[in-house]
């Protein structure tokens, strides 16, 4: 039989022309659909690539084959990587040693400007943005911005008033599991963080955190007015009120308004 017919392939841009037998040009192309191909502007010197692994479930697309694996594990619900000291599964080695952070109360990444320690990177860079006061997530129906997605996933319930976890003993929905899991404290007077120093127990783990400042002494949230500082953001915006002259709790009754709830709550039971 005779040599295969070429087949011609021009690069454009340049004054020469390749010339590939057939099959070796069809290898070629079977050759790239899997393989992460660089291509170069040889005008701006810029490169760019190419994703070739796709997953055929959901479409995702990755630029590594080894990746694309792991993905598929999502979809298959395999997870190799377990834990040895509480028996949960992951489905790739890295997030097993960051999950096992947990366990050792490892903190490799701490903030250079207050010295707060954090399990994973991505929490130390969500709290940098308090330092700068960078806010780059926004709700597109109200303007609010927020330091990271999760907070403004978050957020977005209030507006669509989705509350997708109820309590099973007294039927009160809830928009986020841990406000779930807070609430069925009530039902169970569980108080399961206690203070060291104190005795004085809490439902919240975050409430305990508050707590210890009392006897730190450490005040983190500043009045930007007058300089006065508080060991919570709840008691910065309680402060606020102060300077603004706002209030904004008002009695449905006679239109009298507060600055503070439990003024209005005060003059609700003697009204």
């Amino acid at each position: 039989m005779g040599n295969p017919a070429p087949s011609v392939r021009q690069n454009k841009g340049h004054p020469f022309t390749i010339t590939i037998p057939l099959k070796e040009s069809q290898e070629l192309n079977e050759k790239e659909d899997n393989v992460q191909h660089e291509k170069c502007n040889f005008m701006t010197g810029e490169k760019s690539f190419r994703n070739y692994f796709t997953c055929q479930q959901c479409g995702k697309r990755f630029t590594r084959k080894e990746n694309l694996e792991v993905h598929m594990r999502i979809h298959a619900g395999e997870k190799p990587f377990t834990c040895q000291q509480c028996g949960k599964s992951f489905i790739n080695n890295p997030n097993l040693k960051i999950h096992l952070r947990i366990h050792s109360e490892e903190k490799p990444y701490t903030c250079s400007q207050c010295g707060k320690s954090f399990k994973h990177k991505h929490y130390l860079d969500d709290h940098k943005r308090i330092h700068t006061g960078e806010k780059p997530f926004t709700c597109k129906l109200c303007g609010k911005s927020f330091i990271n997605k999760s907070k403004l996933k978050s957020h977005i319930k209030i507006h669509s008033g989705e509350k997708p976890y109820t309590c099973s003993q007294c039927g009160k929905s809830f928009t986020h599991k841990q406000c779930l899991n807070d609430h069925m404290q009530i039902h169970t007077g569980e108080k399961p963080f206690t203070c060291q120093q104190c005795g004085k127990s809490f439902t919240k783990k975050g409430t305990l955190k508050v707590h210890m400042r009392v006897h730190t002494g450490d005040k983190p949230f500043t009045c930007k007015l007058c300089g006065k500082r508080f060991i919570s953001k709840s008691n910065l915006k309680y402060h606020m009120i102060s300077h603004s002259g706002e209030k904004p709790y008002t009695c449905s009754q006679c239109g009298k308004s507060f600055k503070h709830k439990q003024h209005l709550d005060i003059y609700l039971v003697n009204y």
